[in-house]
C-alpha cells in the first residue's frame, strides 16, 4: 500500500516550488536553518528549565538525555543516511535522465531493504540496551543514569524509525531540486520535542523529551510525503534487490558507512570521556556544539547541501572545468560568511551563552565552562563549515573512500589528544573542546589536500588569494571587536540584566560586521560586491534567485537534529 497523508498536510505551491540555481536552494535552505537552529537552542534552554536542578541532582537526566539517543542515531546514521549520502541522489539523478519510473522502482527497492536492516538492528539494540549502555559510560555516570538512558534509548528507536522514512523523501525531494519542504522539516522536529516538554514534563518528567522526539520525527516525516506524491512517488514495499541501481548503491555504502562510523564513534567515545569527568561535562559539550553548529547550519550546509545535485549534474555531464568552478566558488562564499561568524561567538561567548542558556537555574560556573568550551570550538568553526562541501564533493565524484581514510586518522588522533587531556593531563571538559576543534581542523585540511589531488584548483591564486584576504579581514575584525566589547562590558553596561546583555551583544556585534565589512571592502574581496548587489535587489527577489547560473560562477556561487 502506497503511504498517504489527510489532506490537511497539503500546502501551497510556492512550497513545492523548484529552485533552479545553487544560490536559490541555498538561501532557501538558510531561512528555514536559521529557524531550525533558533529553535534548536530554544530545546536546549527548555531542557534546563525544566531537567536542570542540582539540589536534586536532575542535571545528571540531562547527560542522560543526551546520551540515550546516541545508538538509535548511530543505526540510522549508518544505514539510511549513508545510503543517502554517499550515493542516492547521484544515482537517482542518472536514473531519472533515462526513466522516471525506473528511479522510482529503484528507490521503492532501496528504501525496503534499508528499512528492514534498521527494523533488524534495532530488535538487538532494544533487548540489550542495558549492556550497551554500561560498555559506553564512564565512572562517574550512575545507576540512575543509566537507567535512564536505557529506557530512552528503547523509546527513541522508534522516531529514528520516522527519520529513517524522511530521509529518503527529503533526498527524492532534493534531487528535483526542492529544497523549501525539506528544510522546513527540521523546524517541525524540534517544534514536536518542545511540545512535547512543555505539555509532559510534569507528568513524564525527562521521558517528556522522547515522546517529543517521537512526534517531532513522525512531522518531519509527514511534511514531505504529499510533495513526493505530487511528483509521482509513493512508497510500497518492494524487494527487487537485484536491480542494477539497488547494487551500485549497496556497493558505495560500505565505504560510506564506515567513514560515518568513525564519526559516530567518536560521539560515542566524547559520551564516555565526558561521563568519566562528571560535572555536567557532556551537557557543556553538547551546548557548545550546539552554539558551534548554529552558524555552520546557516553558511556551510545549505551551500553543500544544495551543491552536491548541481555538482552531481556537472559529473554526469563530464564538464570537470565547470565542477571545479562551482567548488571553489561555494568555498569562498562559506568563508566570507563563517569567518565573521566565527569570530562573533569567540569574542561574545560569554553573553552568547548566558542569552541562550542562562535561565534562572542555571549555575555561574557552568556557563563560565560552556563559555570556554565555546570559544575553543569557535576555532575550528570555519574548517568544519568548509569541510562539509570538500566531502560532498568527493561523493559528486563517487568517491567514499577517500572521505573515509581521512576519518579514521582523524578519529585516531581525537582519540589520543582526548586520553591525554582526560586521563592524563585532567584538564577536564577543556580538553574535550581542544580534541574536537583540533581535529576538525586537520580534516579540513586533509579534504582540501586530496581533493585538490583530483581536480587541481586550490593551489592556484584564484583560490588562495580570496581566502587569505578573508583570514586577513576576520582576524582585524576580532582585533577591533575585542576593545569595545571589553568597555561595554566592564564599564557601561551590567550584563546581569537581561536587557543590557542583549544590548552588548548587537552593539559590538554589529561593530565587528561594521570593520569586516570595511576591511573586506578594502582588500576589494569580491563576495561582498555580490552579496551587496543581492541585498539591493532583494525587491523583486524571485527574479533575482531564478536569472542566469553564471552569477554562481563568474560571481560566486551561494548555493541538517538533537
Amino acid at each position: 500500500m502506497i503511504l498517504q497523508f489527510p489532506k490537511i498536510f497539503n500546502r501551497p505551491t510556492w512550497l513545492e516550488r523548484q529552485q533552479n540555481t545553487i544560490l536559490s536552494a541555498a538561501l532557501i535552505i538558510t531561512g528555514f536553518n536559521v529557524v531550525s537552529a533558533i529553535s534548536g537552542l530554544i530545546k536546549y534552554r527548555v531542557f534546563i528549565a525544566h531537567f536542570y536542578d542540582t539540589a536534586f541532582a536532575s542535571h545528571r537526566a540531562l547527560d542522560a538525555l543526551i546520551i540515550g539517543s546516541q545508538i538509535p542515531e548511530l543505526i540510522f546514521q549508518l544505514f539510511i543516511f549513508g545510503s543517502i549520502s554517499a550515493a542516492f541522489i547521484p544515482i537517482f539523478i542518472e536514473y531519472r535522465k533515462l526513466s522516471e519510473a525506473e528511479a522510482f522502482k529503484m528507490t521503492r527497492s532501496v528504501m525496503t531493504l534499508l528499512l528492514l536492516i534498521f527494523v533488524l538492528l534495532s530488535i538487538p539494540v532494544f533487548i540489550f540496551a542495558e549492556q550497551l549502555t554500561r560498555l559506553r559510560t564512564g565512572s562517574d555516570f550512575t545507576p540512575e543514569q543509566i537507567q535512564i538512558v536505557v529506557n530512552l534509548t528503547r523509546i527513541t528507536l522508534i522516531s529514528n524509525f520516522f527519520f529513517a522514512i524522511s530521509s529518503f523523501y527529503g533526498a527524492l525531494l532534493q534531487s528535483y531540486q526542492r529544497f523549501v519542504i525539506p528544510a522546513l522539516a527540521p523546524v517541525l522536529y524540534n517544534l514536536g520535542i518542545l511540545v512535547g516538554v512543555i505539555l509532559l514534563a510534569p507528568h513524564l518528567g525527562i521521558y517528556s523529551a522522547a515522546v517529543g522526539m517521537i512526534i517531532g520525527a513522525f512531522l518531519h516525516m509527514a511534511i514531505q510525503v504529499p510533495t513526493a506524491r505530487k511528483l509521482g512517488f509513493g512508497f510500497r514495499p518492494s524487494f527487487d534487490f537485484k536491480l542494477a541501481g539497488v547494487k551500485r548503491i549497496v556497493k558505495l555504502m560500505p565505504a560510506r558507512i564506515l567513514s560515518i562510523s568513525v564519526g559516530e564513534f567518536r560521539d560515542l567515545s566524547l559520551s564516555f570521556f565526558a561521563s568519566s569527568i562528571g560535572n555536567s561535562s557532556m551537557l557543556i559539550m553538547q551546548l557548545a556544539l550546539s552554539v558551534m553548529t548554529a552558524p555552520i547550519r546557516f553558511f556551510g550546509v545549505p551551500i553543500s547541501q544544495a551543491a552536491l545535485p548541481f555538482l552531481s549534474e556537472e559529473v554526469a555531464k563530464n564538464d570537470s572545468e565547470k565542477f571545479k568552478e562551482l567548488v571553489v566558488q561555494s568555498l569562498h562564499q562559506i568563508s566570507f560568511l563563517i569567518l565573521p561568524a566565527s569570530v562573533l561567538i569567540l569574542i561574545l561567548r560569554i553573553p552568547i551563552v548566558r542569552l541562550l542558556f542562562g535561565t534562572a537555574n542555571f549555575p555561574w560556573p557552568v556557563t563560565v565552562a560552556t563559555g570556554w568550551a565555546v570559544a575553543i570550538i569557535a576555532i575550528s568553526i570555519a574548517s568544519q563549515a568548509l569541510v562539509q562541501l570538500l566531502i560532498r564533493a568527493f561523493y559528486a565524484l563517487k568517491d567514499t573512500r577517500t572521505p573515509f581514510i581521512i576519518a579514521v586518522a582523524d578519529i585516531i588522533l581525537y582519540l589520543v589528544i582526548s586520553v591525554l587531556c582526560t586521563f592524563v593531563f585532567k584538564i577536564g571538559v577543556l580538553g574535550l573542546a581542544l580534541a574536537t576543534s583540533s581535529t576538525a581542523i586537520v580534516e579540513f585540511l586533509l579534504n582540501l589536500y586530496f581533493l585538490d589531488r583530483k581536480i587541481h584548483s586550490f593551489r592556484q591564486k584564484s583560490f588562495l588569494v580570496p581566502q587569505v584576504k578573508m583570514l586577513a579581514a576576520s582576524f582585524l575584525m576580532a582585533v577591533f571587536l575585542y576593545l569595545p566589547f571589553r568597555i561595554l562590558d566592564e564599564v557601561i553596561f551590567d550584563t546581569s540584566r537581561t536587557i543590557e546583555l542583549i544590548s552588548i551583544t548587537l552593539i559590538t556585534g554589529t561593530i565587528g560586521m561594521l570593520v569586516y565589512i570595511f576591511f573586506a571592502a578594502l582588500f576589494e574581496i569580491k563576495e561582498l560586491t555580490f552579496f551587496t548587489q543581492l541585498l539591493t535587489k532583494f525587491g523583486p527577489w524571485r527574479k533575482t534567485l531564478s536569472e542566469a547560473p553564471e552569477v554562481l560562477v563568474e560571481a560566486t556561487s551561494e548555493p541538517d537534529a538533537l
